[in-house]
């Protein structure tokens, strides 16, 4: 459940846990997902193929990264994520009493590119 929305620096965030999506093709050098693999997860960059519902999880100073193979680099990559996230959320073993930090899914260049469907594009600033 969605208790509170902030927008901020999730690097700065107290929250122990951070979630973010990542592709099928395991091309995750770009947006996000390649911040966190520039700075924290060297092999998240290029994991190879993985399939839609994983997730894959690294400890990396202080927090949790938690990347969801949530689309595809494809046309059709975005259409089942909203589903696949709540999956993939309900899978994470993550204790009641500890928030979980979730980056803006679809928000990025790749998520432009394919027309991911979020929040419109005014309201993310």
């Amino acid at each position: 459940m969605i208790i509170n929305t902030v927008r901020s620096d999730v690097f700065q965030t107290p929250d122990k846990h951070i979630v973010f999506a990542v592709n099928i093709e395991g091309f995750n050098d770009a947006g996000f997902a390649g911040v966190v693999s520039s700075l924290y997860w060297p092999e998240l960059a290029n994991t190879g193929p993985k399939k839609l519902g994983e997730v894959l999880s690294k400890n990396g100073k202080g927090k949790i990264f938690h990347a969801l193979v949530c689309h595809s680099l494809g046309s059709d990559g975005w259409k089942k994520t909203a589903e696949i996230v709540t999956k993939c959320l309900d899978s994470l073993d993550v204790p009641d009493n500890e928030t979980i930090a979730i980056v803006l899914m679809g928000a990025g260049i790749v998520g432009q590119i394919w027309e991911a469907p979020m929040y419109s594009r005014s309201s993310v600033g």
